[in-house]
């Protein structure tokens, strides 16, 4: 039954690889790997991913648009500064609002009502901006605060239209929608100006927005539900509930960190760009033009990349891999004399830049709770916009410092930046964290095992509800069965959890602690490792199946562990939600690991699969998982 369940499942490229190292066995094949542009298939996706790309083109309409018409009305750059002011400004007043209000109402609704919202406001611009300028930075503030509310939400409900599997195609398929099509906008805007019906844009991008609201109407998003009050005051105290979360999640707190220097960074480059190709290169309009077009196609080039190849390392390895990449054709870029070299430079650079913006928004969505996103996004992209502030207003540097000298200490904090990806929590994987890891698992099969424990209680039922909030919204039977029958068990580091070989009896909730799963020998030089933490799981698996573990699990701290028997993980799997924690944790896991060969080869099956199990009662000898 379960072989036959494989040819339904939703693998990846891994699997395929892991299916041609492993040695012949007799075992069912594994099923063929799926495009990565499968998810435009999805219809949900699709509708979602056009509504952005022509509301994008727009966007990049009215942004080009408004900036040529402030600078004829008043021929001052600074003038056109105040504009760039006028979209980035909005964030910073009501981002963190925004981010509440979508934790609190039907994120489809939101979406749909800013675009038509934005479509009035733009459609009035050709008849306000005759009498004054000024209407035009009123409108665009208005326009982009309503912008806000969108994007948010917008981020929030790709993981509910895609399915885990598909994240991270989605993401890079998304990002050329999100960015590669700014080119479209920047060259349409262009083209209007010469013809002198600049005010024809406006009436383009409005109807992009209402575009884009039809679209998102036809597809269905299921509502958020509710659990925490929607009383004015209760909004107000949870502004700050998105910084608390970020600050208490690891990856999160990492992810922001190491995002401040590189947006300092490129938010001093954007500005320089200009200055450093008719000072530094003595370039003509039309190659900064083009300088400009090619970062864009290269962004679209690198989204394409990734959509095959995102689950390939983990998230921050890719942060490490695109900032180290940036920072090192940054520098050359500033050494460049000659124009064409350095058009090239800027190209692949626009390629590398896709990564880290696809790994940063998985990392986003795959470690905030579906309640949460607005919250969390909304302050993450205040941090991002006031940090990029930072970064243009250092531009202003260039009166006083060489122009060459200051994009190349700009690269060389991005290659800060990445360096520090590869070592934070959650992001990067240290070499001597890398290889205490590997020291206590080749020590498992002599390490103390667990001991007996205690029963758990209704903190610890609240503890572990705090890294997981899904499980406080299972029925009160399932809640009350968990503290019943779950036990509590203490594991100091260097404790085995689990060992490969043995069979499946129990599945564990990491409550506090840290523990590293893998396989390991003497002699090895290398060998991937996957390290758990709060509010992950473990043995689900073979404790469903009643098959041997695949892998070693060691504490690599003192850790405090929640205890599941078999018969109670099958009663906790009827819960939807339950079964698509189980199937995300395990997939994450799966697509963390780099050393394909040793990955279980269970990790194809779908959660209708997992759903299935349950009812299981005989041990499955084609599948195992840790």
């Amino acid at each position: 039954m379960l072989v036959a369940q494989w040819q339904n499942a939703r693998t990846r490229d891994c699997l395929v690889t892991a299916q041609a190292a492993a040695p012949s066995n007799g075992a069912s094949p594994l099923p063929a790997t799926p495009s990565p542009y499968a998810v435009l298939r999805n219809r949900s996706f699709r509708r979602i991913w056009t509504a952005q790309l022509i509301s994008t083109i727009g966007d990049a309409l009215t942004s080009l648009a408004a900036g040529i018409i402030i600078f004829k009305v008043t021929g001052s750059a600074l003038s056109v500064g105040f504009m760039l002011m006028a979209t980035a400004v909005p964030t910073l007043v009501v981002g963190l609002i925004a981010g509440v209000v979508v934790d609190r109402y039907d994120r489809k609704k939101i979406m749909v009502s800013a675009d038509l919202i934005r479509a009035g406001l733009v459609s009035t611009l050709p008849f306000l901006v005759p009498h004054s300028a000024i209407w035009l930075y009123v409108i665009v503030a208005l326009s982009s605060s309503v912008t806000q509310f969108f994007s948010p939400a917008n981020e929030s409900v790709l993981p509910e239209i895609a399915s885990e599997d598909e994240l991270g195609a989605a993401n890079s398929i998304m990002a050329i929608a999100q960015f590669g099509s700014t080119a479209v906008g920047f060259a349409a805007a262009g083209f209007l100006a010469t013809t002198n019906s600049i005010e024809l844009v406006f009436f383009i991008d409005a109807a992009t927005f209402l575009f884009s609201a039809l679209m998102i109407s036809l597809v269905k998003i299921n509502k958020l539900e509710v659990t925490e009050h929607t009383t004015l005051g209760e909004q107000i105290r949870n502004i700050g509930y998105g910084a608390k979360y970020i600050w208490n999640t690891p990856i999160l707190r990492s992810l922001n960190l190491v995002r401040i220097p590189v947006l300092i960074s490129f938010g001093l480059q954007n500005v320089l760009l200009l200055p450093f190709a008719t000072r530094a290169l003595h370039a003509n309009s039309f190659q900064y033009g083009l300088q400009e077009g090619l970062t864009s196609l290269g962004f679209v080039a690198g989204s394409l990349l990734m959509a095959r190849w995102a689950d390939r390392l983990r998230e921050g390895q890719w942060l490490t891999l695109s900032f180290l990449a940036m920072g090192l054709m940054g520098l050359a870029y500033s050494f460049q004399s000659m124009v064409w070299a350095a058009i090239a430079l800027i190209a692949i650079s626009g390629i590398m830049n896709a990564p880290s913006f696809v790994a940063g928004r998985l990392i986003n969505q795959r470690n905030t709770p579906r309640e949460a996103r607005g919250r969390v996004f909304s302050t993450s992209y205040v941090v991002r916009d006031v940090v990029f502030l930072v970064g243009m207003g250092l531009a202003g540097l260039a009166d006083l410092i060489d122009v060459r000298v200051l994009f190349a200490v700009a690269s060389l904090i991005v290659i800060g930046a990445g360096l520090l990806a590869a070592v934070l929590p959650g992001l990067g994987q240290p070499a001597a964290e890398w290889r205490r890891g590997l020291a206590l698992l080749r020590g498992a099969a002599q390490a103390p095992g667990l001991g007996a424990g205690r029963p758990a209680t209704v903190a610890d039922f609240d503890m572990l509800v705090g890294k997981l909030p899904v499980l406080g919204r299972l029925d009160r039977r399932d809640r009350d069965a968990i503290v019943a029958r779950g036990r509590i068990l203490d594991a100091a580091t260097g404790t085995s959890v689990m060992r490969a070989g043995e069979k499946g009896n129990a599945a564990y909730f990491v409550v506090a602690g840290s523990l590293v799963a893998g396989l390991a020998t003497e002699g090895e030089t290398r060998r991937t490792l996957s390290t758990m933490g709060p509010g992950d799981i473990v043995g689900e698996i073979a404790t469903l199946t009643g098959s041997n573990r695949t892998a070693d699990v060691v504490a690599e701290e003192p850790s405090t562990l929640l205890e599941i028997p078999p018969d109670l993980l099958r009663q906790l799997m009827a819960s939807p939600e339950f079964g698509q924690l189980v199937l995300s944790k395990m997939t994450e896991r799966l697509a963390r690991t780099a050393t394909i060969g040793d990955l279980p080869r269970f990790g194809g099956i779908d959660h209708r699969t997992l759903r299935q199990l349950r009812a299981e009662s005989g041990p499955v000898e084609e599948a195992a998982s840790t």
